[in-house]
């Protein structure tokens, strides 16, 4: 049995860390999903239409995640937030390539409710999936690379096991975490803070939830993990 956990550690930091989840079982991510493609582009019309003279960092959900990157000392104009790089190249290029059903899924979602919504193939973890800061032991591979690195001391991360998932909290994703066209259970969290956003992150989650049933027929369930329930069983 694997289990999502936040370390007690990052509730010191950030005591009203919240994560809302997603668990997709069956998921066909081989095959086109009809008018996906349509509802990205769409949603992208309007984010860029309505953000054309506005500093996608001064956003305020953006501006939320970047003071939570500083309070950590990470600096964010060196290492972007997840959402922020989506936002910018967004709001830059006016499209995205379409890359597969589940990640073209993940960025529709993101850039409607503008929350990082993140994706994970549970079939590559070795061991519970954890939100927690780095040890000596941790180890790192980059996307598309083959050189192994050692993540900094304390770092905070998405690990599994002593396989980091994504460095820098959701800087960065690894090549062995990435989702591919055979990836078919998915892990999908949803980082925000109470009293914050975690409306919002509750909503996403639960449209998130529906549209994958609906589109796919299989199974998902929904979690909430925040201070008073740190855990959350993905199989």
């Amino acid at each position: 049995m694997k289990k999502f956990l936040v370390d007690n550690e990052v509730f010191e930091v950030f005591p009203n860390y919240c994560v809302g989840v997603v668990i997709a079982n069956g998921i066909d991510n081989s095959t086109p999903l009809d008018g996906l493609g349509d509802l990205l582009q769409n949603e992208i019309d309007k984010f860029t239409q309505e953000n054309i003279d506005n500093n996608v960092r001064e956003l305020h959900y953006v501006n939320l995640y970047r003071e939570a990157f500083r309070k950590l000392s990470i600096n964010p104009n060196k290492y972007m937030c997840s959402i922020e790089s989506l936002l910018k190249r967004t709001q830059k290029n006016k499209k995205l390539p379409e890359i597969n059903p589940v990640v073209d899924l993940g960025n529709f979602f993101s850039i409607k409710y503008q929350l990082p919504l993140g994706a994970h193939d549970i079939d590559k973890l070795v061991d519970d999936l954890e939100i927690r800061f780095t040890n000596q032991d941790d180890r790192f591979l980059p996307m598309g690379e083959t050189e192994i690195e050692i993540p900094d001391s304390g770092e905070f991360v998405y690990v599994s096991g002593n396989t980091v998932k994504t460095r820098r909290w959701m800087w960065r994703q690894s090549d062995d975490g990435k989702i591919t066209e055979e990836s078919s259970n998915i892990f999908f969290p949803i980082d925000g803070f109470i009293g914050e956003n975690e409306k919002d992150v509750i909503k996403l989650r639960d449209e998130l939830s529906e549209f994958i049933r609906k589109a796919y027929n299989c199974e998902v369930n929904v979690g909430f993990v925040d201070k008073n329930n740190s855990s959350f069983i993905i199989e």
